[in-house]
């Protein structure tokens, strides 16, 4: 049964009741309007085809998580990819995402440090750190790996098949290292385009740490094309590629591999340092 807006919007209401109820601390923070209700133009279901990547930034804060569950659900990627993501704070977005906004995702994550100091928990089992997968459809074959050398933080890829638009694909999930780190991040992408070039159809999202025209990201664009149009290490970087952080560079990015793109869009968000972008996929 599919219902109306204003169906789902008093599902919500209800659901954000109950949610506060049930969850206490981890209930919307004080000041967060109670039902739930998402912009006018939100998507009003998952939408196929789409794919989206955010680092979600961590630590920026807490008592966001509904706030990251409001933006996610106002775009409904079908698929989207989370960095700097604690397991603890993805399974409260994922939670507010099926109960406030009606969207039923799956997970897969893909921890490379258990710290307390930025997912909480008791000292001796602290939160699990890294990268998240959230899929409205199934997902098998799930690979983590963590980078060999992962630079001044432990780093590494998340993988996993799914469908996307009705189709399979092989989508990966990366977080590489820090800014200045150029040699610790060449030697991370080659480890990953290796992987990647296994795959006649695969899309790669992340957060990169380098501006288009970073030597180091050379092997991706020999792979795949990075869903912003026009953007290409021979044009220039950040000039005329979307930025994709707020402090206007594009370390952000959806590779497509046997994949074309539909429609590119780049959002802003309070609740990260990171814009939240996703892509529409060409069904054919």
């Amino acid at each position: 049964m599919v219902l109306s807006r204003g169906a789902r919007w008093a599902a919500g209401a209800m659901a954000a009741v109950c949610t506060v109820l049930l969850l206490g601390p981890g209930a919307p923070p004080a000041g967060t309007p109670p039902t739930g209700r998402l912009p006018r133009a939100a998507a009003e279901e998952v939408v196929p085809g789409r794919v989206g990547t955010w680092n979600v930034c961590n630590p920026c804060g807490s008592g966001n998580d509904f706030g990251r569950a409001t933006e996610i659900a106002t775009y409904a990627p079908q698929v989207i990819g989370l960095q700097e993501a604690c397991v603890r704070d993805v399974e409260q977005i994922r939670r507010y995402l099926e109960e406030v906004y009606g969207l039923v995702y799956r997970v897969a994550y893909g921890p490379v440090l258990r710290n307390w100091n930025r997912c909480g928990g008791l000292p001796w089992r602290p939160g699990g750190f890294g990268q998240a997968i959230l899929s409205a459809a199934p997902m098998t074959d799930r690979v983590s790996v963590e980078y060999p050398d992962g630079g001044s933080e432990d780093r590494g890829y998340l993988a996993v098949t799914t469908l996307v638009g009705g189709r399979p694909v092989r989508v990966f999930n990366t977080h590489l290292a820090e800014r200045r780190q150029e040699d610790v991040r060449a030697g991370q992408v080659a480890v990953l385009a290796e992987e990647v070039a296994r795959h006649d159809r695969a899309v790669v999202l992340g957060d990169f740490n380098a501006v288009p025209d970073a030597p180091e990201l050379g092997p991706m664009w020999a792979l795949a094309a990075d869903a912003d149009p026009g953007c290409r290490p021979s044009t220039g970087g950040d000039d005329v590629c979307t930025a994709t952080t707020d402090w206007n560079s594009k370390f952000d990015y959806v590779f497509l591999r046997g994949i074309t793109r539909a429609a590119h869009r780049v959002r802003p968000s309070p609740y990260s340092d990171h814009h939240l972008l996703y892509a529409d996929l060409d069904p054919t």
